[in-house]
C-alpha cells in the first residue's frame, strides 16, 4: 500500500501514488484580514484565462464570503459532512493530537482522523481513490452565492447580534475566503483520473491537465475536494488554474526573466497576496530557507495556515486567519494552529512586521529578504508584556539576487506645495 508523509498531519498517510517531489513548489500566502473582496482578482484572473464560450462558469480565481457562501455552492459543508460520515460508519474520531510546534514535521500535532483517500479506501465499496462528489449545475451557476451574509449570533443566516463587537470574537460576523488551485503535495485530482491525463511539473510543482489525454470524466472534479478543476461543455474535457506558469517561467519581459507572479497575485489591490518558489528537500519537505519570506510565515513564524488540512491533500496555499471570527469555525477551517497564528499576527514580531510589507511590493517573485533597522515609532503593552513597534526596511531580492522591493514599515507621507490646494 502507498505510503507518504504529509507535514501537515504530522504523520504518513495512504496515497494511491508513490512518493514524488518537484525540484521546488509553487506556493502562495493569502493574508484574510486585509481582503475587501472587490474580485480584482477574480477578474484579472478572468479576463486572462477563461473569456471563451464554454467557460463562462468557469471561475479559477474566486472569492466567497464565509460562513454560507462557496463556489461552487457549500463545497466544504458537504465534503465536510461526508467526512464526518465516513468516521462515524467507521468507528473513528477525527481529533487532533496537541503539538508544542518543536517538531517541524509536525508544527500543528498529528490529525488522529481519516483523510478523503482514507476514507475512500476503507470504505466497504472502494470506487473512488478519494471521497467526494460531482457538483450540479445549478451549484455551479452563481459564483458570489451568499456574499457579504453575515452569521449572528446563533450562526444562522439573516440573523444579527445586538452585541457590541469585541475582539477576539465577533456576536455578527463573516470573512472572505481567496480561493484558487492550491497545487497540492498529494493532489486528489491527479489520483482520480484515469487516463493520466494530470500531472505535476517536476520544476514547480504546478498541477496541469494534458488536454490531449483528457476525456472528459469528470473524476478530478468530483474528487478534489476544494472543486477546482472545472469541466468545458464545448470541448468536453476538464481545465484548471495553471499558476499562471508562462509568468512562474520568467518569459514576460516585464520582469527581465525573472519569475513572476500570476495574475491574481499582482491584480490585487488590498495587498493580501504573496506568491513564490520554495525548495524542496530529498524527503519532500520545505528545505530550510530562513530568509524566503514563504518559509518564513508558513515555518517559523507560523502565521499562515493551509485550507482544510485534514482532507489529506498537502495544499500549498496558506492563511493568515481572520481575528473576529469564532474560533471552533476556524480551527475546523485551517487545523489547530490557529491560536497561535492569530495571537502571531495581532502582534507582530519585528521581523513579521517587516515581511508583511512584502505582500504586493513586486510583481517579481522574492526569493529571499533582508531588513534594516530603523527607528522606534510605537510602544505599548501587551499581557504585560512590552510591543514595540520599528520602522524598519524590508529589502526583497529576486531569483538572480537582484533587488525587486524596498518597504519601509511605515508608510511614507507626501504634503502638496502650498500653490496646490489642499482641499477639496
Amino acid at each position: 500500500m502507498p505510503d507518504v508523509f504529509n507535514w501537515q498531519l504530522g504523520r504518513r498517510m495512504y496515497y494511491p501514488h508513490a512518493e514524488a517531489h518537484p525540484d521546488r513548489q509553487f506556493a502562495f500566502v493569502f493574508n484574510i484580514n486585509r481582503c475587501i473582496a472587490c474580485q480584482t482578482c477574480t477578474m484579472a484572473c478572468k479576463s486572462t484565462w477563461t473569456f471563451s464560450k464554454g467557460q463562462e462558469y468557469m471561475w479559477w480565481n474566486n472569492v466567497e464570503t464565509k460562513p454560507f457562501g462557496g463556489y461552487p455552492q457549500s463545497w466544504d459543508v458537504k465534503l465536510l459532512k461526508a467526512l464526518d460520515g465516513a468516521h462515524q460508519a467507521a468507528g473513528r474520531n477525527a481529533a487532533w493530537a496537541a503539538g508544542d510546534g518543536s517538531d517541524p514535521a509536525a508544527p500543528y500535532g498529528s490529525f488522529g482522523g481519516m483523510t478523503i483517500f482514507e476514507a475512500a479506501h476503507k470504505a466497504p465499496q472502494r470506487k473512488d481513490v478519494a471521497l467526494g462528489y460531482e457538483p450540479s449545475e445549478q451549484e455551479w451557476s452563481s459564483p458570489n452565492f451568499y456574499e457579504d451574509t453575515a452569521a449572528g449570533a446563533k450562526n444562522h443566516r439573516d440573523t444579527l447580534s445586538m452585541e457590541s463587537a469585541e475582539l477576539p470574537e465577533h456576536g455578527t460576523w463573516f470573512f472572505y475566503l481567496q480561493r484558487l488551485c492550491n497545487h497540492c503535495t498529494y493532489p486528489a485530482c491527479l489520483a482520480a483520473c484515469p487516463r493520466g491525463a494530470i500531472y505535476k511539473r517536476p520544476e514547480d510543482g504546478i498541477v496541469l491537465i494534458d488536454q490531449k489525454r483528457c476525456r472528459g470524466y469528470r473524476k478530478c472534479v468530483a474528487q478534489c475536494p476544494y472543486k477546482k478543476p472545472m469541466f468545458r461543455s464545448t470541448t468536453r474535457v476538464s481545465e484548471k488554474c495553471i499558476a499562471c506558469y508562462p509568468r512562474i517561467e520568467g518569459t514576460d519581459p516585464l520582469t527581465d526573466g525573472q519569475p513572476m507572479e500570476t495574475r491574481c497575485m499582482a491584480a490585487c489591490v488590498g495587498k493580501i497576496r504573496m506568491q513564490g518558489l520554495v525548495a524542496i528537500d530529498e524527503q519532500g519537505g520545505w528545505a530550510e530557507d530562513r530568509t524566503n519570506p514563504l518559509y518564513f510565515l508558513v515555518k517559523v513564524a507560523r502565521v499562515a495556515l493551509p485550507l482544510y488540512p485534514q482532507f489529506g491533500t498537502e495544499p500549498n496555499g496558506y492563511y493568515i486567519p481572520p481575528r473576529w471570527a469564532p474560533r471552533p469555525y476556524l480551527r475546523q477551517m485551517f487545523g489547530p494552529g490557529v491560536d497561535d497564528a492569530i495571537a502571531a499576527y495581532s502582534f507582530p514580531s519585528r521581523e513579521l512586521m517587516a515581511v508583511l510589507q512584502l505582500f504586493r511590493a513586486s510583481q517579481t517573485i522574492v526569493f529571499r529578504y533582508e531588513i534594516e533597522e530603523g527607528d522606534k515609532i510605537f510602544e505599548r503593552t501587551v499581557d504585560g508584556k512590552p510591543w514595540e513597534i520599528f520602522n524598519d526596511t524590508v529589502i526583497g531580492y529576486g531569483q538572480d539576487g537582484r533587488e525587486v522591493a524596498r518597504v519601509t514599515v511605515e508608510e511614507p507621507r507626501y504634503e502638496r506645495p502650498d500653490k496646490h490646494y489642499n482641499s477639496i
